[in-house]
């Protein structure tokens, strides 16, 4: 399993404009070819009336399998730099469609590349991105005596619980990237002199998003 990646949350879109041409992003989450046509299929019906309806996709966790398509226009203007925004963005099981409606005047390849690009920027600058990693969910038991210096520990060192639970003791899901387990296992020992009790739950992806924790079975 790859160790992280990068991946939009939800749908975003952006807007560029260029001598009266109107450029339209909507930048989707999607990891299969059916995916790719529904959401093709739904920004046609939108904008039905438009001149050109150009996207590119990547699938795969290390972006190993992309398309992009040019939709008409001139060969090499539209597909690929919105292909680039993506690789350069490193986001991954994604697509970018921008539509375009023609302002009367010709943009000319280096126009039309710059206006491509910027419209599928302003998507991907407004979408919400995840960073995840491949982490041990640990399931961590410990008494409100230990639990602040849990607290502290947790804030000092960047990990931010899934979920709390406080009965007669505190539960805490802990999301951990693979290669800091065990370190963090010691160290949770360490903090709470061994009184805490200690148990990997599975394996899944974690990431920080905004100040929430979330997790993601992929």
């Amino acid at each position: 399993m790859e160790k992280e990646y990068k991946a939009v949350l939800y749908h975003a879109d952006g807007y560029y404009e260029e001598k009266k041409s109107r450029f339209y992003a909507d930048l989707f989450p999607a990891s299969s070819e059916e995916e790719v046509d529904r959401y093709l299929s739904g920004i046609r019906k939108k904008y039905y009336d438009a001149s050109h309806h150009c996207y590119a996709y990547t699938f795969g966790k290390r972006q190993e399998y992309v398309k992009c398509s040019d939709a008409g226009e001139p060969q090499g203007t539209a597909g690929y730099p919105m292909l680039s925004v993506l690789q350069g963005a490193g986001i991954c099981d994604c697509l970018v469609v921008v539509t375009r409606y023609f302002g009367g005047t010709l943009l000319g390849t280096g126009g039309l590349v710059r206006s491509y690009t910027k419209a599928a920027q302003d998507a991907v600058g407004n979408a919400v991105i995840a960073h995840k990693k491949l982490s041990d969910l640990l399931l961590v038991k410990t008494g409100y005596g230990e639990y602040g210096k849990l607290q502290y520990y947790f804030e000092k060192a960047g990990l931010k619980p899934s979920a709390s639970d406080f009965t007669d003791v505190v539960t805490i899901q802990l999301p951990v990237p693979v290669d800091d387990t065990e370190r963090v296992v010691k160290a949770i020992t360490e903090e709470t002199n061994g009184k805490a009790s200690i148990e990997t739950l599975k394996q899944i992806y974690s990431a920080l998003v905004g100040k929430e924790t979330m997790l993601f079975d992929s």
